[in-house]
């Protein structure tokens, strides 16, 4: 009988601990839960496990995921499609751009003074044709009392045409030293040229200068070369051509004339005699014209550093500038009006995300303030007047 008893008592006090267990372990995870800290940890944990496309699929039956990597195969079979269709694109640019030069031709003779427009040619109606009207009469008179004066300066063409586009384009401008401007104010033309049918697709870029002071080249080049076919490795980031690589050209620089080098004067302490000695070198200098000496991508397959890539980048997209804006709307860019339009695009779509941001903000304000017990049936944006 006392065992019995003893193996009651036994059985008792495990029961009570087990209680008491129970309770200190209700209380612990009440000051847990009380803890933010913790609550945030809680969550964050919650969110990360929501449940993403990747892990979606992974969830499908072996069946689906099968009709899932045949759909892929035909996105790549798309992509390889597309890749042709901008092959053919490019053809027909080729095609046009021999229709357009005629045109081009023209242009570069009324600007470098090679011939004069026809009263027919030089016609134009603009949109603030009286105030011009009302200008050109006033120049009118100060022209007169300029000839009362002295004979009037005779202007050949359009001068600093190039040069002018250059200093209206911040993309261009930025790049353009003082000791620049000289040199391009002899630039009388930019042309693009596109491949030859047959060969890889590239475009170039053509600067035929004046004769000048500083180089004896009559054109620099710089050819862009593209690529348009899907990545092997990664097809579906496949978007159109891309330029993959370019080609400057070398400059013949005059005596004396490299701006895209500068000299400077170094002193140097011999360590054994103490005796001080001034050399000159040569170093790199900030220049537009280092644009026809293009950082060279590597074919051995390694990778630029993180600024060469920067600086590659800006080069590509400077090429794609001239090729597509520039060189087809010279005049508007010399105008400015070119430029009014970009601005006047870019601030477009910067004032519509400023005023859907306010259309929420105010929705938000509306919502704080009305009771939605008063008017529940309809939001307050589509109330009638």
């Amino acid at each position: 009988m006392a065992d019995n008893s003893k193996t009651e008592d036994t059985a008792s006090d495990s029961v009570e601990a087990a209680k008491n267990a129970s309770d200190k372990k209700e209380k612990l995870a009440d000051q847990v839960m009380q803890n933010p800290q913790v609550l945030a940890a809680l969550q964050e944990r919650l969110d990360s496990t929501t449940l993403t496309p990747s892990s979606y699929i992974e969830t499908l039956p072996k069946a689906v995921k099968r009709r899932i990597d045949a759909l892929k195969q035909l996105q790549v079979k798309c992509a390889h499609i597309e890749a042709k269709f901008y092959e053919e694109v490019h053809d027909l640019e080729r095609k046009y751009a021999a229709l357009y030069q005629p045109l081009f031709d023209k242009r570069r003779e009324f600007i470098n003074g090679e011939a004069e427009p026809t009263d027919a040619e030089s016609e134009w109606h603009s949109e603030n044709e009286e105030e011009e009207k009302l200008a050109g009469d006033l120049k009118n008179v100060v022209v007169i009392e300029e000839k009362a004066e002295g004979e009037e300066t005779n202007v050949k063409g359009i001068p600093d045409f190039w040069f002018t586009i250059f200093r209206n384009v911040d993309m261009l401008s930025e790049l353009v030293q003082e000791y620049d401007e000289p040199i391009l104010k002899h630039l009388q033309d930019i042309k693009v040229k596109f491949s030859e049918p047959g060969q890889p697709m590239s475009f170039s870029l053509e600067f035929h200068f004046g004769p000048n002071d500083y180089f004896s080249n009559s054109v620099l080049t710089k050819t862009y070369k593209m690529k348009s076919e899907p990545d092997k490795t990664d097809p579906f980031s496949f978007e159109g051509p891309e330029i993959v690589d370019c080609e400057g050209c070398t400059i013949d620089w005059k005596k004396g004339k490299n701006v895209t080098v500068k000299t400077i004067k170094k002193k140097q302490k011999h360590k054994g005699r103490g005796t001080v000695r001034t050399i000159t070198k040569q170093v790199p200098n900030d220049s537009f014209f280092n644009f026809f000496s293009p950082i060279k991508v590597s074919g051995d397959g390694e990778s630029l550093d993180e600024d060469s890539e920067f600086t590659l980048a800006a080069d590509f997209e400077i090429g794609h500038f001239f090729r597509e804006r520039i060189v087809p709307r010279a005049v508007l860019y010399f105008t400015g009006e070119a430029i009014e339009d970009d601005d006047n695009f870019e601030e477009g779509e910067e004032g519509e995300e400023e005023e859907l941001e306010g259309e929420e903000e105010g929705e938000e304000e509306e919502d704080a303030e009305s009771d939605p017990k008063k008017d529940f049936s309809q939001p307050a944006e589509c109330k009638q007047q």
